[in-house]
C-alpha cells in the first residue's frame, strides 16, 4: 500500500497562491485520479500521523490552503458527470475549474447565475471559501450548490443536500476545507444568457444617495470608488437579447491599465502622497466616459485581476453601506500619511441559510480593498488595514473567508450564529483534525 501512493506522492515541490502572498512545502503532493486514490492517500497520512490539505486552483489570498504535510490537488479529478436538462442541474468532479464548466454548460445552452472574478479555481474550492459576486436578487455562489458528496477523514463517503444529511450539507456548501474532501458538486443552473454592461462615472455622494434606486435598475450592480476622491465608476450588468459587442481596447487596457498602473504605483511606494493623484489620473483616463459591453454572461463576470495585490473583503449588513464607506472616506481624510490603491470594490449580495456564510441570514454590502504589490514590492499597508478592519467589526462585519484577515474563534462565535453547530459536525466529521492547518487552528481553537 506504502508503494503505490509513493509513487504519486511528490517530494519537493513548492505551493504558492495566486498573489505569491502566501505558500508552503508539502512533504508529499498528490495528484489523484480516482477516490480509491485519495481514500489511500488519507489512510498513510493517518498511519503517519501527517495532515491532508485538498488545493484546488490556489486563487485565495490568504494561507488558507497552506500545509507542510500532505497537499491533494485535485485538478486531475475534473469531469463533468452529468448535465440534466429538465431540472437545468450539471454535477462535476470537485477539481474542474469554472473556467472549463462554463465553456461546457454552454454547449448544453446552460449557464450559472453568478460567478466570481476570476474562472481559473475549482468548484470545490469556490464553495469551500464562499465566492461571491454582486446582485441583491443573487446569494453567493454556494447558494447555487443543491448536493454534494464528500469523503470524510474515515473514508466514507456522505450524499448531502436539503434532504439528506441536511446539517452537514449547510456545513459543507461553505466547507473551509475542514469536513472532507468534496468529491462531486451539483450546481443549479439557468438557460444560457448574455449580459449588457454598461460603465458610467458617478460621486460617492450620488449612489450612497440613491442605493436603493441602483439597485432596482440593475440585476448585478456594483460600483468602484477611487480612495482620496469622490470618484465612482457605476458597473450595471443586466440580461439581454441584444447580439455581442465590445467596446474594450486590448492595448488602451493593457499599456495604460496595467503597465503605466504598475509604475506609478512602484514610483509611489518613494512618494506616497502620488497616490491620490495616481487614483483621479486614472480615474480621469479609464472610468470618466460610459462604456458598454454584450457578452456571454461569463465573460462579462470575469474580469483581469491586473497584477498581485494584497485584498480584504468583509461583508456587513447592506443598510450600513452609506455609513461605512464615509467612515472609511473620513479616515483616509483624516490621516493623510494613509494611502490606498483604487478601487474600493463594493458588491451586494442575497442574504442565506448557508452556516459560515457571510450573509447568514442578511443582505449584505460587501466591501472589498486593495493594495497592489508593484513589482511585487510590499506597499505599507498596515494602517489602512486596520482602520477598514475596525471599521467593518463595528458594522457587524463578517471576512470573506478567503481572504486575508486578523479574526480569530472569539470574534466567529460573535459573528455566526450557527458557528457552534459548525464546529460539532466538524469534530464528527473529523475528530483528529486531519483536514485542520495553522489558518484553520485560528478560526477553531
Amino acid at each position: 500500500l506504502l508503494v503505490s501512493v509513493q509513487v504519486h506522492g511528490q517530494g519537493g515541490v513548492k505551493f504558492q497562491n495566486w498573489a505569491k502572498t502566501y505558500g508552503s512545502s508539502p512533504e508529499l503532493y498528490f495528484q489523484p485520479t480516482s477516490v480509491e486514490e485519495i481514500r489511500e492517500i488519507l489512510d498513510v497520512a493517518r498511519q503517519r500521523d501527517k495532515r491532508v490539505k485538498v488545493v484546488g486552483g490556489g486563487h485565495s489570498p490568504s494561507d488558507i490552503a497552506c500545509t507542510d504535510d500532505f497537499m491533494i490537488q485535485m485538478g486531475k479529478m475534473n469531469r463533468v458527470l452529468k448535465v440534466d436538462k429538465e431540472k437545468q442541474q450539471v454535477t462535476v468532479e470537485g477539481g474542474i475549474f469554472l473556467s472549463d464548466l462554463n465553456v461546457e454548460l454552454n454547449k448544453h445552452g446552460l449557464a450559472l447565475a453568478n460567478l466570481g472574478a476570476v474562472s481559473e479555481v475549482a468548484a470545490a474550492g469556490v464553495i469551500g471559501t464562499g465566492t461571491h459576486n454582486t446582485g441583491i436578487k443573487h446569494g453567493i455562489l454556494p447558494t447555487q450548490v443543491v448536493a454534494l458528496t464528500l469523503l470524510t477523514a474515515s473514508g466514507e463517503i456522505l450524499e448531502c443536500s436539503e434532504s439528506i444529511n441536511t446539517d452537514i450539507f449547510q456545513a459543507a456548501r461553505l466547507h473551509l476545507g475542514c469536513l472532507g474532501v468534496v468529491l462531486t458538486v451539483t450546481f443549479q443552473c439557468v438557460p444560457q444568457f448574455h449580459l449588457h454592461e454598461v460603465a458610467f462615472p458617478s460621486t460617492l455622494t450620488e449612489v450612497l444617495d440613491h442605493l436603493e434606486d441602483h439597485l432596482k435598475r440593475s440585476q448585478y450592480f456594483r460600483f468602484l470608488w477611487f480612495p482620496h476622491s469622490e470618484n465612482v465608476s457605476v458597473i450595471y450588468q443586466d440580461p439581454t437579447n441584444k447580439p455581442p459587442f465590445s467596446a474594450a481596447n486590448w492595448l488602451w487596457d493593457y499599456a495604460v491599465g496595467y503597465y503605466l498602473l504598475e509604475f506609478l504605483l512602484w514610483i509611489s511606494t518613494f512618494v506616497p502622497s502620488l497616490v491620490r493623484w495616481i487614483n483621479r489620473f486614472f480615474f480621469w483616463l479609464l472610468f470618466s466616459s460610459r462604456v458598454e459591453n454584450i457578452a456571454i454572461s461569463y465573460k462579462i463576470f470575469n474580469y483581469e485581476c491586473r497584477f498581485k495585490q494584497h485584498v480584504q473583503d468583509w461583508a456587513i449588513p447592506i443598510e450600513k453601506t452609506k455609513e461605512a464607506l464615509l467612515e472609511l472616506k473620513a479616515a483616509l481624510e483624516n490621516n493623510p500619511k494613509m494611502v490606498a490603491h483604487y478601487p474600493v470594490e463594493v458588491r451586494f449580495a442575497r442574504g442565506d441559510e448557508i452556516w459560515l456564510s457571510p450573509c447568514f441570514q442578511r443582505d449584505s454590502c460587501y466591501m472589498n480593498i486593495i493594495m497592489y504589490r508593484p513589482y511585487g514590492k510590499n506597499v505599507p499597508r498596515l494602517n489602512y488595514w486596520l482602520t477598514y478592519e475596525g471599521i467593518m467589526k463595528k458594522h457587524g462585519g463578517r471576512p470573506h473567508w478567503a481572504k486575508a484577515h486578523s479574526c480569530t474563534r472569539k470574534d466567529f462565535e460573535k459573528m455566526y450564529p450557527a458557528f457552534p453547530k459548525f464546529c460539532s459536525v466538524r469534530e464528527k466529521l473529523d475528530p483528529t483534525g486531519i483536514f485542520l492547518n495553522t489558518y484553520l487552528e485560528k478560526v477553531f481553537y
